[in-house]
């Protein structure tokens, strides 16, 4: 039976770098993870071992690093289309270029004089990573995916959850009033010619973090279809929004062995198992880039 080679890429993962800007005795930290995936005309390497098309996975990293000091490091989005049209545009052999940044925020410490901000002084944020990957093909087409993980969000009422199927093997108890909690993985498509990146971002963040405070929860999957719907009804450049949601589950206590009530007061925070519940909402006019999200 033949064997062919099928679709393939190859490139440098995880390329941690940190980048401080001194502006004067104040500093700022911009610090991300890189990762490139190339992939074009790579027959012969696979085939033969023949390296003549390669750009070494150590290049693909130096230029990370060569491009953080010659260009600095803003917007992630900025970056990443930076790197992915310079993959493709230096080498014709790379036809194809995935560029994937994650971002880590950083908040200032206070100086010892109680001042807002410490001049160069930071403590790791416990928010959430904000993430992107860019696609760029050499017919000059690039793609642009922005998102955010790591998000936790709980309301400590405004949702139930009653009227699901049941069966034999079914034992959860319908509840008009509970603990709604995610910790929320979102992931948004541009229109092509977005900027700024960085007031997208944050618009996109207040949207998703706004419908689920607002929004009167009778399931999980109706409070990410309304996150996506707020996005898409006011952010135009964004043109499809998908979304991974688990349900941090939160049992209430039984006391009573105590002789104590438990007017939803006290939970257990369980970690597993959990439901996940994932989904996209997009225009009904939105260009398929199915390649845009890998």
């Amino acid at each position: 039976m033949p064997v062919v080679l099928g679709p393939n890429r190859y490139g440098k993962a995880e390329t941690r770098l940190v980048r401080v800007v001194r502006d004067g005795d104040v500093h700022h930290i911009k610090d991300v993870t890189v990762g490139s995936a190339l992939s074009g005309d790579m027959e012969a390497v696979h085939l033969t071992g023949d390296n003549a098309a390669v750009l070494p996975t150590d290049t693909q990293k130096n230029t990370v690093y060569a491009f953080a000091r010659k260009h600095g490091v803003a917007q992630i989005e900025d970056f990443a289309i930076l790197l992915a049209r310079h993959y493709v545009d230096s080498q014709p052999t790379v036809h194809h270029a995935r560029v994937e940044i994650e971002e880590y925020f950083w908040d200032r410490i206070p100086g010892a004089s109680g001042a807002e901000g410490g001049r160069h002084s930071f403590v790791r944020s416990g928010g959430e990573t904000r993430t992107c990957v860019v696609h760029h093909d050499r017919d000059g087409t690039t793609t642009v995916v922005s998102g955010l993980k790591d998000l936790v969000v709980l309301n400590s009422t405004g949702s139930e959850f009653s009227g699901f199927v049941q069966d034999e093997y079914t034992t959860l108890k319908p509840t008009g009033d509970r603990v709604l909690a995610t910790e929320v993985s979102a992931r948004w498509r541009h229109l092509p010619g977005v900027s700024p990146y960085g007031e997208s971002y944050d618009e996109v963040r207040r949207c998703l973090l706004g419908a689920f405070a607002e929004t009167y929860s009778l399931s999980l999957q109706q409070t990410l279809y309304a996150m996506g719907e707020r996005v898409l009804n006011t952010r135009k450049e964004v043109c499809e929004v998908r979304l991974a949601m688990p349900n941090k589950h939160h049992f209430l206590v039984d006391l009573t062995p105590f002789g104590l009530d438990n007017p939803n007061e006290v939970f257990y925070a369980a970690d597993r198992p959990y439901g996940l519940i994932e989904g996209s909402v997009l225009r009904d006019d939105t260009p398929d880039a199915r390649f845009a999200w890998e």
